[in-house]
């Protein structure tokens, strides 16, 4: 989780005098805002439904071999035709990241005897970051047809989430000042001042799907087919005011 926090009108500042090249420093002066009356502290949570304009899917390779050299040799040679096959698809190389590789002993531990050791499982994976929503679930098919023996994904996302973010912040900010003026007035206050605002922000998360799943057919399907749906992206502010009168 990101965080972002600042302070308004804040119970503490502190003010730096400007000084002219050369000259000796001027030490800063504390200023306190006196607060007389209760605080409430509110936290608020917004949410902002987009549509994803990226995908990212992780595809491996998993491949066994009686020794530690053959498992990773074969592996390699199975890897290197799944990112021509990823090359071919226009993917950039700027978005295709080796995200993992792994080498393991593997044993048989069947009828309660000793284990086994039976050879090494190699494993590569790597993430891509696909930018065409169209073309998902083609290039799912292409990559298994390439060698491809493990997927995962794919994960939806927003490239830029700033304007969605900005959005839920003003959303989130309004909904809180409305709370504690609320306040204010079922305690007998005047107002309610503004004393400190923490913002965490959410990463965009996968909401559902606004089509619903085309039902099975007995018929192939061309393509395995995906819904990107929408994802939210949420602001919740914590914040802090002073009822007055």
């Amino acid at each position: 989780m990101s965080r972002l926090s600042f302070a308004a009108l804040a119970a503490s500042a502190t003010l730096v005098a400007m000084v002219p090249l050369g000259a000796a420093p001027v030490a800063a002066a504390d200023v306190t805002i006196e607060t007389t009356g209760p605080v409430v502290e509110l936290q608020v949570s917004q949410q902002v439904l987009s549509d994803p304009d990226k995908a990212t899917i992780n595809a491996g390779v998993t491949t066994r071999g009686a020794t530690a050299v053959a498992a990773m040799q074969a592996n390699a040679t199975q890897m290197d035709r799944v990112l021509a096959q990823v090359t071919s698809l226009g993917v950039p190389e700027n978005r295709v990241q080796t995200s993992g590789i792994t080498l393991n002993p593997q044993y048989d531990y069947r009828n309660n005897q000793p284990p086994q050791f039976t050879g090494y499982e190699a494993t590569n994976t790597v993430t891509l970051e696909l930018r065409d929503l169209d073309r998902i679930g083609p290039v799912l098919d292409a990559l298994v047809a390439a060698g491809a023996t493990n997927l995962n994904g794919p994960t939806w996302a927003i490239v830029d989430d700033s304007s969605a973010k900005q959005q839920a912040r003003e959303a989130a900010f309004a909904k809180a000042r409305q709370q504690a003026e609320d306040y204010a007035r079922m305690a007998g206050f005047g107002s309610a001042r503004l004393l400190s605002v923490e913002e965490s922000l959410n990463y965009a998360t996968p909401m559902f799907n606004r089509v619903a799943n085309e039902a099975l057919s007995s018929a192939p399907a061309p393509a395995t087919p995906t819904r990107p749906g929408q994802v939210a992206t949420q602001i919740t502010l914590t914040v802090k005011y002073a009822l007055e009168q």
